[in-house]
């Protein structure tokens, strides 16, 4: 049987989203915003069986499935949203994403152009001010710094670019205080971020849901770790949702960040198209 994947919008309506978000940035209302697509597609498995097979297609480091009555999360989030250990506190967003080569040679000429796109490391050190802005909210003064900047994570799907910025809690700041100042992450929202958030609710035709929130653990001992949810899928009845997008700055190519979703969810596509 033919696995058939719907998505919320049609090529033509998606182009015409981004076009719209572009013209924002020329307006000055934002710097960037991140779109997405939703997908939905009907599964013959159970979503444990589902959530395993998207493991094995895309190992990642903040999985996490969880069972709610009548609603299953099933993630394999490659996004590490924010860690606190000690007094210490980190964000890593990813910014800019290539599709994995066929051949070697291909793989590395897709990781040096991302390396190299000036397009891509704009979008990336947009967001890493945007965190260090969020962080520095809660940190002590002059604590906030950018230990790692435009690293490249490899993941067999995809290369993305990655950035780490840290801070230092002081003692009159818990962890409410720091996911109070940093959520939602800026890289699935955009800069500024409340206007990127109020574009992307006029854009996007469905509410995004647990898709670009959070999922983690806060202990009483003062450390936490959460990830950013996304190539994650959202699972009610039998049916799957997931959803991809990417950053529109003001020279986006419509064509070009269209298949950046597609880039993105190809895992989540291939967990379900295997039957």
């Amino acid at each position: 049987k033919k696995c058939i994947i719907y998505s919320n919008f049609d090529k033509e309506d998606y182009l015409k989203a981004i076009k719209k978000a572009i013209d924002y940035i020329f307006a000055g209302d934002i710097f960037q915003v991140n779109l997405s697509q939703r997908f939905e597609s009907e599964i013959a498995i159970s979503p444990f069986q589902l959530y395993k097979r998207l493991r094995a297609i895309n190992p990642a480091p903040f999985a996490a499935f969880l069972n709610f009555e009548g609603v299953v999360v099933a993630s394999s989030s490659p996004e590490r949203f924010l860690r606190r250990s000690g007094n210490v506190v980190e964000t890593r967003p990813i910014k800019g994403t290539r599709p994995r080569g066929k051949t070697p040679d291909e793989d590395q000429r897709l990781a040096q152009e991302l390396l190299s796109s000036p397009k891509d490391r704009a979008e990336n050190i947009m967001i890493v001010d945007l965190e260090r802005n969020d962080l520095g909210r809660v940190c002590q003064y002059g604590s906030v710094h950018v230990p790692e900047l435009l690293t490249i994570e490899e993941y067999p799907t995809v290369f993305h670019l990655v950035s780490t910025i840290k801070g230092t809690v002081p003692p009159d700041k818990d962890n409410v205080d720091i996911v109070k100042a940093c959520f939602p992450g800026g890289s699935i929202t955009g800069a500024p971020k409340v206007r990127a958030m109020e574009i992307i609710d006029e854009l996007e035709p469905t509410r995004r849901s647990v898709y670009t929130g959070a999922i983690g653990y806060l202990d009483f001992g003062g450390q936490m770790d959460l990830n950013i949810v996304i190539r994650t899928f959202i699972i009610k009845e039998n049916r799957a949702y997931f959803q991809a997008g990417g950053g529109i700055v003001a020279d986006s190519d419509p064509e070009a960040e269209y298949q950046e979703t597609l880039d993105k969810a190809r895992a989540l596509m291939e967990a379900v198209s295997q039957g």
